[in-house]
């Protein structure tokens, strides 16, 4: 059991490591533009990494999902005790995209993708409704 909450340790760790990285790279895209259409280069390792941070938060819930199965099932079987394949739980733990649409996921991705728009209609605006200033 130590193994499977070590591997949802690390789950964790990168999901928090992905915030980390969207956060560092959309800045950097910003910074790095050259004109107003490379905005959209910002849009890239924010939809990115808010897909890659759902994967890693659905493979948490399946190995979350394996350690309760192994805590209720370890002194009745001996089936499966040493598997530390989570896809039998594919079908108990909702899909990448349906975590991409969690509240957790849509308050950080949804904020920074918020604020990105924001600021693209707000350069668009001061060149004169052109995103070619």
């Amino acid at each position: 059991m130590e193994h499977i909450q070590n591997i949802i340790d690390r789950q964790a760790s990168n999901s928090f490591k992905i915030k980390g990285w969207t956060v560092t790279l959309v800045v950097v895209a910003l910074l790095f533009r050259t004109n107003n259409f490379q905005l959209f280069a910002a849009f890239i390792p924010l939809i990115g990494f808010w897909y890659l941070d759902a994967y890693y938060l659905r493979q948490e819930r399946k190995f979350r999902k394996l350690f309760d199965w192994v805590r209720l099932n370890r002194d009745d079987t001996d089936d499966y005790l040493f598997d530390m394949d989570p896809s039998r739980f594919e079908d108990d733990v909702d899909g990448t995209v349906q975590l991409m649409a969690t509240k957790s996921m849509l308050t950080f991705y949804g904020t920074i993708g918020g604020l990105l728009i924001v600021y693209t209609v707000i350069l668009i605006c001061i060149n004169g409704g052109t995103i070619f200033g």
